[in-house]
């Protein structure tokens, strides 16, 4: 069986291709060839601009692939790119989109694959609904062999994942915490959110791959574990041996310094969200999560001791909080 993976270096994407390749998947990555050391050993690369649709064209031929996936599409013209580019061309073609798609507020806590997508606070959301819309439309006219997957939050060895972390810079949140500074926490820290370690999400996905029945379905792919936000800091702190000090703040006051959060916590992370994995359960039986988050971060942790090179400080974040913090204060003497 032959896959081809577009991107296929990032940090999901990773798990995943080494996970096909082990299954006995023939896996082609095509990128740029930017990231060579994250190639897993056995893939094969075709090194070409994604944007570039002639170079693209010219790079595939004539090939057909029983997989293709988009790691990155985030636009619906990318994806009615990719329509044109492979229609008759794969077997199935695996559209990579997001539970930020879903209804913002929720209006309940528990998400199947049936809840709305109407994310009114984040375009981000709302432009991986328009994704789906366009592939589920050539599908329904013409049967283009779509299968969309939704990730939440989902991490591995090479991030630390929290809410008012810098993504830039992982360990930046966590010299806070070795420094006895104080963190900033959404909200009041009591809102339920689930973390997925990228070699559990692997499992869920690889077993999607070329499965005739998960043509024109939607399925997320989460943890079952649930926990508080407060939790989560909790955990971090405690794979470095520290209680870490937690300030508690809306995500409008964070918004002030930091605009770039605002769509982030009010359409994501701000709310309380249960994935219900009956859905790909019941096509996956083998898909089970065996990582809990106080495991994976710590072989988070683990990996950056392991590579000092990693623990650069986002300064420009660590004002940030700093800001958030004082001002907080101000207000809360």
């Amino acid at each position: 069986m032959k896959a081809l993976f577009i991107g296929g270096t990032g940090l999901i994407s990773t798990a995943v291709s080494a996970l096909a390749l082990k299954r006995g998947w023939d896996l082609t990555l095509l990128n740029r060839g930017q990231h060579a050391r994250s190639v897993p050993d056995g893939a094969k690369v075709i090194s070409a601009d994604i944007q570039d649709d002639a170079a693209v064209r010219k790079a595939l031929g004539d090939q057909h692939y029983d997989v293709v996936v988009d790691w990155i599409a985030f636009k619906p013209e990318r994806v009615m790119r990719d329509i044109e580019l492979f229609d008759g061309k794969c077997g199935q073609y695996i559209l990579i989109s997001s539970c930020a798609a879903y209804e913002r507020p929720l209006r309940s806590p528990i998400i199947t694959e049936s809840c709305s997508l109407n994310n009114r606070y984040w375009q981000y959301g709302r432009d991986k609904r328009m994704c789906e819309e366009t592939a589920l439309n050539q599908y329904r006219k013409t049967g283009f062999p779509v299968t969309i997957v939704r990730p939440s939050l989902t991490y591995g060895d090479t991030q630390i994942p929290f809410a008012m972390g810098s993504w830039r810079y992982p360990w930046s949140l966590v010299q806070r915490m070795l420094d006895g500074k104080e963190i900033v926490v959404h909200g009041d820290g009591t809102s339920l959110w689930t973390m997925t370690h990228n070699s559990d999400f692997a499992k869920g996905f690889v077993g999607l791959m070329g499965r005739r029945q998960a043509i024109g379905e939607a399925y997320h792919i989460t943890s079952d574990e649930v926990l508080t936000w407060d939790e989560i800091a909790i955990a971090i702190g405690a794979a470095v041996g520290v209680e870490p000090k937690l300030v508690h703040c809306t995500a409008q006051q964070i918004a002030r310094f930091i605009p770039a959060e605002e769509g982030d916590l009010l359409g994501d992370k701000s709310t309380s969200a249960i994935f219900d994995n009956t859905k790909i359960k019941r096509l996956v039986p083998d898909f089970v999560c065996t990582v809990p988050f106080c495991e994976g971060v710590r072989r988070s942790v683990d990996h950056f001791n392991a590579h000092p090179e990693l623990k650069i400080i986002d300064q420009e974040w660590d004002r940030a909080i700093d800001a958030i913090i004082e001002a907080d204060r101000r207000f809360h003497p």
